[in-house]
């Protein structure tokens, strides 16, 4: 097995002309790269952070990211799904994930922070403790989703069905906790 790359800085690099090399890596930094519909497949992230970076449409089938931070990365239309579910840990700032799929995985204490999750799929997800805050989650799905203790006190747009999710302990604030009552079509002043 290849050695891992530990501890290097990678800046400016465009992985759509040259191929990321398919290793481990380990608290590397990833800063201002361009990864767009490059193919992350079977790479492990332990540790990295990724800022300002473009992710978007990356093959991440397999692909771990345990304890990863993201900042004001662009990252849309990303099946997380498919990643690898052991040790998955990541953290969200200032981020663009709109159009992608959360689907039936663990995330729970995963922090999201002033970031957009337009259209974004968490349906059976496990988000317990998780944090939304300040993001713009219009459109996004909450189905059967274990949203226990998550805090949405200062998240917008936001549509969920308390009767389809468990939202025990979750925070809400006003006037966005009228998004609890869309399905009812009623208008709240």
């Amino acid at each position: 097995m290849e050695q891992p790359m530990i501890d290097q800085d990678f800046v400016n690099k465009d992985f759509t002309l040259e191929s990321i090399e398919t290793k481990d890596y380990e608290a590397c930094t990833f800063t201002n790269c361009n990864f767009r519909e490059a193919n992350l497949g079977g790479i492990l992230f332990i540790d990295c952070e990724f800022t300002d970076c473009d992710l978007s449409n990356v093959r991440i089938s397999k692909t771990g990211f345990q304890n990863c931070v993201f900042t004001g990365c662009k990252m849309m239309g990303l099946p997380f799904y498919s990643c690898e579910p052991f040790g998955f840990s990541i953290a969200v700032k200032n981020c663009n994930l709109n159009h992608s799929s959360f689907f039936a995985m663990r995330l729970a204490a995963t922090s999201f922070f002033n970031s957009a999750l337009q259209h974004v799929d968490f349906a059976r997800a496990i988000l317990t403790a998780s944090d939304f805050e300040k993001c713009d989650l219009l459109a996004t799905n909450f189905e059967a989703t274990n949203l226990e203790k998550a805090d949405f006190r200062s998240a917008k747009n936001y549509t969920l069905d308390p009767e389809n999710n468990k939202i025990k302990g979750a925070k809400f604030s006003t006037p966005e906790v009228g998004g609890l009552l869309e399905k009812y079509k009623i208008k709240i002043d």
